[in-house]
């Protein structure tokens, strides 16, 4: 279901951004816009992000093989990686490149009423695209938790990176129209050539944003708190343990995490009472965390740094 729900987001983008670099390409062709002719290459670049999303998505769900015995999950932040340095050279680059040509020979756009209608059409387009990546987001959010917070820790860059194209993407609509109204307003082609090189500025802001993010999930980074702090119960309350040491865990994908941890068992188990224990231990973490698909339990891990502490 999360996976689906994934995909959802991601095909919404795509056929939104088709559409909306189609017509903006158009329009900036035309109009002779270097606002719009940025916004062309944002929503292309936008485009094939979803597209690097996509087979980051399908290639990380193949099974564990002899070369990947923890699967393929980390696949998707790489690609996701690839997204922000996509962002920055097809978007950021080009549309830098775009504003800095039109300052070098400043021209005032013409026919500005297909601006306006372009930029109207990709609005909707776009606002569409945000709120479906938003409901998704938002399903993640924890009470009193703010949106950015829920993007730092969000362990699916299919949903974070789409909500972030598409904020982008509404910004730079508002910026191009400013651009083109003020130029139109004062008859100055600087206008239109600043409103780009503003674009440029988001993209990259953005691509530097998914790249530390991506970066962080695909070094390895842990679950959060709320599932360490589950965990940690779940093994406390059980009537063979003692105490809890290190409890490491380590996201292998949007839904997939590595749990080891050290357990000082009650004195005196038997061996079978704590291969039963410990079957119960992973029982219970798996059926409260679903999310949980590795589990590496140290059993009586304390036992040595008690004695030495004695």
């Amino acid at each position: 279901m999360r996976r689906d729900s994934s995909s959802k987001v991601v095909y919404a983008a795509i056929v939104a951004n088709i559409a909306i670099a189609a017509i903006k390409l158009i329009a900036g062709l035309k109009t002779g816009s270097s606002a719009m002719m940025a916004e062309a290459y944002h929503s292309a670049a936008d485009t094939g992000n979803e597209l690097l999303l996509l087979l980051g998505m399908r290639r990380s769900r193949r099974s564990p093989d002899r070369l990947h015995p923890f699967g393929h999950g980390k696949v998707l932040y790489f690609y996701s990686l690839l997204v922000a340095v996509f962002i920055f050279v097809v978007g950021g680059a080009l549309a830098a490149s775009e504003g800095i040509h039109h300052l070098r020979r400043p021209e005032l756009p013409e026919h500005p009423e297909w601006n306006y209608a372009v930029l109207a059409f990709a609005a909707v387009c776009e606002l569409y695209s945000w709120n479906v990546s938003r409901k998704e987001l938002l399903k993640k959010k924890a009470p009193g938790e703010s949106t950015w917070q829920v993007i730092l820790r969000s362990k699916d860059p299919t949903v974070f990176t789409i909500f972030m194209e598409d904020s982008a993407a509404l910004l730079g609509i508002v910026i191009a129209a400013l651009g083109i109204v003020l130029g139109q307003i004062f008859h100055s082609p600087y206008f239109d050539a600043a409103a780009s090189l503003l674009i440029a500025l988001i993209l990259t802001a953005v691509a530097v944003i998914l790249g530390r993010e991506s970066g962080a999930l695909l070094v390895g980074e842990s679950a959060n708190p709320a599932l360490l702090k589950n965990a940690r119960s779940i093994i406390l309350t059980d009537p063979a343990v003692e105490d809890v040491g290190d409890l490491l865990t380590m996201q292998l994908g949007p839904n997939q995490v590595l749990l080891a941890v050290d357990i000082k068992f009650k004195y005196g188990l038997r061996l079978r009472e704590l291969e039963s224990a410990i079957d119960r231990l992973e029982e219970n973490i798996r059926r409260r965390e679903p999310t949980v698909e590795r589990i590496f339990i140290e059993a009586d891990a304390l036992r040595g740094d008690a004695r030495r502490a004695a």
